[in-house]
């Protein structure tokens, strides 16, 4: 085959995400992300695996929008989310592009149910473990009382063709899109706005569980048809839900949530400003109290299997001295008492969840190229690591706590789901049925090791063609963030793709990456151009020492900071005979004031207002009359986050300075190249340049630019 075909191939494979456990274990449920027919999208569909291992994964639903967002009832109830046309609406198969309503599917099987459809999408759904209650994540007008409102007020902008907004608060945008002119809200639905029924006692006699879920005939029909709107009036709104995390409590009660203070005026005035809160909602009144408030950012809540605790990850948020941290914090849901929990941990915990008797609770972590699996007996503190190797998300756990059920990558393998012993340590997963093909890459994959400048050891992960006659060129992907570590697999910058082409790649993690201690990111807090940078060269001439590496044909590439690192690169040395830099960062005294919340930058280089110091001497366009390396510059306007403006002058600056370089832009892609025959012209793009410039090829511009 061709290159673009090969190419082609690889963005046509299966893509696992987001996996759910039926609240009695019987049923495993995940997304399968493929391209739509026309090739402009991807669409997921969702799946039920087996969590024995028995019987093949089938397909549970199918449409041309999609489904994803699964969730649980009780009685084996899916809720989900979906842009399909409601049956019943009229009109509605002529809407151009309908946003995403609220559907359930039968425990049975059978015709999927409109549940809930308000004008704006829903975005998120949690359910209960023990009672039919969800709570739906939506936007509303500020002005609406409830979706009628939200739904007339739309309809008056559209009528007549208004879009603009006038802002009050800071920021106003977040990664991809303008925040507003709607406001995040949150509904509770119960018993037969679920479509469900509604069983009494699931609750025990707890009264906040019958407060919640007042609708508790047993009569109630199971194929009851609800109303489109649902509980139309929100239980909570407000700036203060933007970006937070929920879980509701197994009998429906409560949920908890992250909560942004609310405050006059600017909503984010300082970095202090970016601090979150926790709190406890009651779902049927919507009455707030809060449990935590100590200047941490607080997210990732699980109430516990009694509903008497809360676990969270809670981010000590960093100044310009001193790097951020992050720990797990177990609160009693009456009392509000807090403590940190493995407090030795040195890494950052995420996803946490129970085991059902409250013992213990499981978490992830980044750690030396790995993201394991580690359970913490809350008693003793103790953390045992289950997993040998391998990242895994989206830990789920059995109701009996023998088993956990997660998604398993490596930076070899893609996502594929697995089941662990909830209690054995260093384990190999076992693989269950996948939807998506078992084949892996033919590439080899080794971890690599060097010391840095200061003698700290730096780990990367070298990616080897399969077959090769003699030494190959190398190109070195810089990972963003830049909090972050190369440990799985990636379907936008995979180094098989290249190794497929005959490239080795090497995938370091310099300072500031995570998994190696807070002291490994405290090396590289506000100090981008130095340690950071020198890790990455340390790590370079590690992998260029061997053999199998042609040391005259060296490449860097990186997107987000990872471009910032390549930009800063090519300013520094000449050695590269070529360089990729996609959604960089160029300008950081400008990209202040133009990224979607310049203010989280003070955190690390201090305010620009009072001294820019730290913008200015990590900048690289200060450095651009020292380059003389052919750049591929990428960048996608709709990036709120990198706004192409960094793109526009990185790009100036290079054509001013009459450095050689090309431009490859995307006007319909934002921070992420996401549409699969865009991807697949980035792949074809880049591996030309790379190409050119390590293989003296002649530039092979794709066919369709």
């Amino acid at each position: 085959m061709s290159r673009a075909d090969d190419i082609a191939a690889f963005l046509r494979r299966p893509r696992i995400a987001g996996l759910q456990l039926s609240p009695d274990g019987r049923r495993l449920v995940v997304g399968v992300g493929t391209p739509a027919p026309d090739g402009t999208r991807y669409r997921t569909a969702l799946w039920e695996i087996d969590p024995d291992g028995v019987a093949p994964a089938r397909q549970l639903t199918r449409s041309a929008a999609g489904e994803s967002a699964a969730a649980f009832l009780p009685d084996g109830e899916l809720l989900f989310t979906s842009a399909r046309p409601d049956p019943d609406a009229a009109g509605s198969e002529g809407s151009s592009d309908p946003p995403a309503a609220l559907w359930s599917l039968p425990p049975a099987g059978g015709e999927a149910r409109l549940v809930f459809a308000p004008p704006a999408g829903v975005t998120a759904v949690s359910t209960a473990s023990r009672r039919a209650v969800a709570i739906v994540s939506a936007e509303v007008y500020p002005s609406a009382a409830d979706v009628h409102e939200d739904r007339a007020r739309e309809r008056a902008r559209d009528d007549a063709g208004v879009s603009a907004q006038l802002f009050t608060t800071y920021p106003i945008r977040w990664w991809d899109s303008y925040l507003g002119p709607r406001e995040p809200a949150r509904w509770v639905l119960t018993g037969s706005e679920l479509g469900g029924t509604v069983r009494p006692g699931d609750a025990g006699s707890d009264a906040g569980a019958e407060a919640a879920s007042p609708s508790t005939d047993a009569t109630t029909p199971a194929d009851a048809t609800p109303s489109r709107d649902a509980a139309s009036r929100p239980l909570v709104r407000g700036w203060s839900l933007h970006d937070t995390t929920a879980d509701v409590a197994p009998d429906g009660g409560t949920y908890v949530s992250g909560w942004r203070p609310e405050r006059p005026g600017l909503a984010v005035a300082g970095p202090d400003d970016l601090a979150t809160h926790l709190a406890a909602i009651d779902a049927a009144t919507g009455d707030r109290r809060v449990l935590i408030d100590d200047g941490r950012a607080y997210s990732d809540p699980a109430v516990s299997p009694d509903g008497r605790h809360v676990i969270c990850v809670a981010e000590l948020l960093g100044e310009p001295d001193r790097a951020s941290d992050e720990c797990l914090v177990l609160i009693d849901l009456d009392t509000g008492r807090a403590r940190d929990v493995a407090p030795d941990l040195d890494l950052w915990p995420s996803e946490p969840g129970w085991l059902p008797d409250g013992s213990a609770v499981v978490f992830t972590a980044d750690a030396s190229g790995h993201r394991p699996v580690f359970r913490c007996d809350l008693a003793t503190d103790e953390v045992t690591r289950l997993t040998a190797d391998g990242a895994y998300t989206e830990v789920r756990v059995s109701p009996d706590g023998e088993h956990l059920y997660a998604l398993r990558a490596h930076v070899d393998s893609p996502h594929r789901p697995v089941r662990l012993e909830a209690g054995a340590a260093e384990q190999e997963a076992t693989e269950l049925p996948s939807p998506a093909s078992s084949a892996v890459p033919g590439a080899r994959v080794e971890r690599l090791t060097t010391s840095a400048r200061d003698g700290v050891e730096i780990g990367s992960w070298l990616v080897l063609p399969a077959t090769a006659s003699g030494p190959v060129p190398l190109v070195t992907f810089i990972h963003g963030g830049p909090l972050g570590s190369w440990n799985t697999w990636h379907w936008r910058w995979n180094p098989h793709v290249l190794a497929d082409q005959g490239f080795a790649v090497l995938l370091p993690d310099p300072a500031l990456s995570t998994g190696y201690g807070w002291e490994f990111i405290q090396r590289g807090w506000g100090r981008w151009g130095h340690e950071p940078s020198t890790d990455l060269l340390s790590a370079i001439d590690a992998a260029a020492a061997d053999e199998r590496i042609d040391e005259q044909r060296l490449a860097a590439a990186g997107g987000s900071f990872g471009g910032y690192m390549a930009n800063w690169l090519a300013g520094g040395t000449d050695r590269f005979s070529c360089i990729v830099t996609h959604a960089s960062l160029w300008a950081l005294e400008g990209f202040h004031g133009t990224t979607d919340l310049g203010v989280a930058w003070e955190r690390e280089f201090g305010s620009p207002y009072l001294d820019p110091t730290r913008f200015v001497e990590n900048s690289p366009n200060r450095r651009v009359g020292d380059i003389d390396t052919p750049m591929l510059v990428i960048h996608g306007e709709r990036d709120l986050r990198v706004p192409i403006s960094e793109a526009l002058t990185l790009w100036t600056d290079l054509a001013r300075h009459g450095a050689e370089a090309r431009f490859l832009y995307f006007p319909d892609e934002n921070h992420w190249v996401l549409k699969p025959q865009n991807a697949q012209l980035w792949y074809e793009t880049v591996v030309a340049f790379l190409r050119e410039h390590l293989c003296d090829e002649p530039f092979e511009r794709p066919e369709l630019l």
